[in-house]
């Protein structure tokens, strides 16, 4: 099978790749970047099966970038707030904003392998695709997947647990 031409691997793949390290940075400006890095080694080294390769090395940039901000003595942002110009109209609005951030703040807490096999799910891959892009073993993805939900539910529910105690 000849390699996808990188126009196309760009149509294809920009948006739920940047959605995708959006997720797992909090930083709009970064996952841009982490984008555009993981698209040049595409060029570089046309993948085979281009959708798990793409979101395997971008991973592979999240979690080097990670590393680097850690041995420069930097904390690495993992939630960005987002600066808003007017109040929320409406009391859902912010119940749904304050219940994304409960979930940002318990992804960010997650091991790094839970994180990637949820946003991976999140984003439409199956089992081969999220195997190739994490290098776990196809039959191990679902256990992988129900264990990664229930320490994302165990944390949302102590980051909820927390604010309660902390409002009294």
């Amino acid at each position: 099978m000849p390699p996808v031409p990188p126009e196309e691997l760009f149509a294809q793949y920009w948006q739920p790749l940047l959605r995708m390290l959006y997720r797992r940075t909090g930083d709009q400006d970064r996952a841009e970047d982490l984008a555009a890095e993981t698209f040049a080694r595409a060029v570089e080294a046309p993948p085979d099966n281009p959708r798990p390769w793409l979101f395997a090395v971008a991973l592979n940039l999240v979690r080097d970038d990670g590393r680097r901000a850690v041995r420069q003595g930097r904390r690495l942002q993992l939630l960005k707030g987002e600066s808003t110009t007017t109040a929320p109209a409406a009391d859902t609005d912010y119940e749904r904003a304050d219940t994304a951030k409960k979930v940002q703040a318990a992804l960010a807490g997650l091991r790094d392998l839970d994180r990637e096999v949820l946003l991976l799910k999140a984003e439409g891959f199956d089992y081969d695709e999220i195997s190739a892009a994490t290098g776990l073993a196809k039959g191990a993805i679902g256990t992988t997947i129900a264990r990664a939900r229930r320490r994302l539910v165990e944390a949302v529910r102590a980051e909820e647990k927390d604010r309660d105690v902390a409002s009294r």
